[in-house]
C-alpha cells in the first residue's frame, strides 16, 4: 500500500514538473517575442528621430529617398494620417516618384483602395517620371483586395506610358489570370515574357516553372474566380496567388522566401492541394535543392490533412520532359525511386 502511494506521488511530481517547465518555456517565448517587438519599434522610432534631427539642422538637405523613408517610418509609428500630412507639406519639388510611391505603398499596405486610386490618378496627372514600382503597388493592392480584374487595366496603362515591366510585374499579371483560371491569358503573358529583351536566367526559370504549374497542376480555363476549396475557408484565388509567389521567388533564386511561404502554408493546418505540391517540388528541383524535395515528399507521406497523390510525380516528370528539362527530370526520377514513390524497374 505504501509503495503504491509513493509511486502516485512521484507521478504527480513529474506531471507538475513537466507542466511547470512548459509554463516557463511559454513565458520565455512570450518574453522573447515581446522583447523583439519592442526592439523593432524602438529601432523605427530611433530612425524617425534621427531623420527629424536632420530636418532641424539646416546643413542637412533631405534627398527624395530620405523623404520617402520618413513617409514609411511615419506610417509605421504615427499612422497614415501623419504620413499623409507630411507628404502634403513637402514643397512641390520634393513630390517626386519616390515620395509618391512611398505614400502609395502606405495606402496599399492598409488596403485603402479609394485613397490609393485617387493618388494614382494624381500621379498620372503630374509631371513626375513614372516608374514600375508605382504600377506594381497598384497591382499588388488589387490582388490583395480581390479586385483581380483591375490588374490588366494597370498593365495596359504602364504599356501606354512605355514603362518597362519587371519580373514582379509579370508575376502579378500572371497571378491575376491564373487566379481567375484564365489559362490562355497566362500562356499569352509567358509568351510575351519570352520575347522581352530584359529576359535573363531568372525569367527563363520563372517561365518554365509557370508552365510546369499549369501542365502538372491541371489548371484549366474557367470563369470562376472565387471558388472556396473544399474543406477550407481559403479561396482558390488565394491558394493560386501563394503558389505563384513561390514560383516568383524560385525565379529570383531566393530559397529563404520560398521556405517562408511554404512554412506559412503548412501552418494554416488546411488541406494543401496537389497543385501546391507541384509548385514547391518543381521549384526546389529547378533550384537544385534535392534534399528539400525529399523532405517535402516525406512530410506529404505523413500528412494527416492532405492525401498523398502519387500521380503528381508522373505529371511533373511529363512536364519536365515536355519542356526538355532532361537533367531535372533525371534527378527527380532518381529521387522518387529512392523514396519508393516509383517502381525501381520503371524507365522513362
Amino acid at each position: 500500500m505504501g509503495t503504491r502511494k509513493k509511486k502516485t506521488k512521484k507521478k504527480r511530481k513529474r506531471k507538475i514538473g513537466k507542466e511547470k517547465r512548459k509554463e516557463q518555456r511559454n513565458e520565455c517565448l512570450t518574453f522573447s517575442l515581446c522583447t523583439y517587438i519592442n526592439l523593432m519599434v524602438g529601432i523605427i522610432v530611433n530612425c524617425l528621430q534621427i531623420s527629424e534631427w536632420m530636418v532641424s539642422h539646416d546643413e542637412f538637405e533631405l534627398s527624395d529617398s530620405d523623404n520617402a523613408v520618413r513617409i514609411d517610418l511615419m506610417t509605421k509609428v504615427f499612422g497614415i494620417d501623419a504620413a499623409e500630412r507630411y507628404f502634403e507639406g513637402l514643397p512641390s519639388a520634393a513630390k517626386t516618384s519616390e515620395t509618391y510611391t512611398a505614400l502609395l505603398h502606405s495606402y496599399a499596405g492598409a488596403k485603402l483602395t479609394e485613397k490609393a486610386e485617387e493618388l494614382y490618378e494624381r500621379i498620372k496627372e503630374s509631371n513626375v517620371p513614372l516608374n514600375i514600382l508605382l504600377y506594381n503597388e497598384m497591382m499588388t493592392l488589387y490582388m490583395s483586395v480581390g479586385q483581380v480584374e483591375k490588374v490588366s487595366l494597370v498593365v495596359e496603362e504602364l504599356k501606354r506610358q512605355k514603362v518597362v515591366p519587371d519580373l514582379f510585374t509579370y508575376n502579378l499579371w500572371v497571378s491575376s489570370c491564373a487566379a481567375t483560371l484564365d489559362i490562355d491569358g497566362v500562356r499569352r503573358i509567358l509568351k510575351e515574357m519570352s520575347n522581352n529583351s530584359s529576359a535573363n536566367d531568372g525569367w527563363v526559370r520563372y517561365r518554365n516553372l509557370a508552365n510546369i504549374y499549369i501542365m502538372a497542376g491541371h489548371l484549366v480555363n474557367s470563369e470562376s474566380n472565387s471558388v472556396v476549396e473544399a474543406g477550407t475557408n481559403t479561396t482558390q484565388r488565394d491558394w493560386i496567388t501563394y503558389d505563384f509567389l513561390i514560383i516568383l521567388y524560385a525565379g529570383l533564386g531566393n530559397k529563404d522566401k520560398i521556405d517562408q511561404i511554404w512554412k506559412s502554408l503548412k501552418m494554416t493546418k488546411q488541406k494543401i492541394k496537389s497543385r501546391s505540391y507541384v509548385c514547391i517540388l518543381s521549384s526546389y528541383v529547378m533550384l537544385g535543392h534535392i534534399k528539400d524535395v525529399g523532405i517535402v515528399i516525406d512530410e506529404w507521406k505523413k500528412s494527416t490533412t492532405t492525401d498523398f497523390d502519387i500521380s503528381v510525380f508522373y505529371r511533373l516528370l511529363d512536364a519536365f520532359a515536355e519542356l526538355r528539362l532532361v537533367e531535372e527530370a533525371e534527378t527527380f526520377h532518381k529521387l522518387l525511386i529512392q523514396k519508393s514513390c516509383l517502381p525501381t524497374d520503371e524507365s522513362r
